[in-house]
């Protein structure tokens, strides 16, 4: 038997977006620091199952990351509008 205890959430957003669901989770360390985790959750071709990505992002790395995500949301943006095309 483990001893592994799931670190406990401290804050939970949730957005749905079409056929994507993206959860924004704040949890706590043992030594009762912070980090974030983004799921991705959307379902299969199949419609059955749930496909699940999940991305960690400790506060060490939060400043640039926020940098590259703005600098790449704008470049989006300049080049194709915000005007969704499908």
């Amino acid at each position: 038997m483990s001893n592994f205890e799931y670190p406990q959430s401290v804050r939970e957003v949730s957005i749905h977006a079409g056929s994507r669901t993206y959860y924004f989770d704040v949890k706590k360390t043992k030594a009762c620091d912070y980090f974030l985790t983004i799921t991705e959750c959307k379902r299969t071709k199949d419609g059955k199952t749930m496909k699940k990505q999940k991305l960690f992002l400790y506060k060490e790395h939060f400043d640039s990351f926020s940098k590259v995500f703005l600098d790449m949301v704008s470049f989006v943006n300049t080049e194709k509008g915000k005007q969704v095309i499908r």
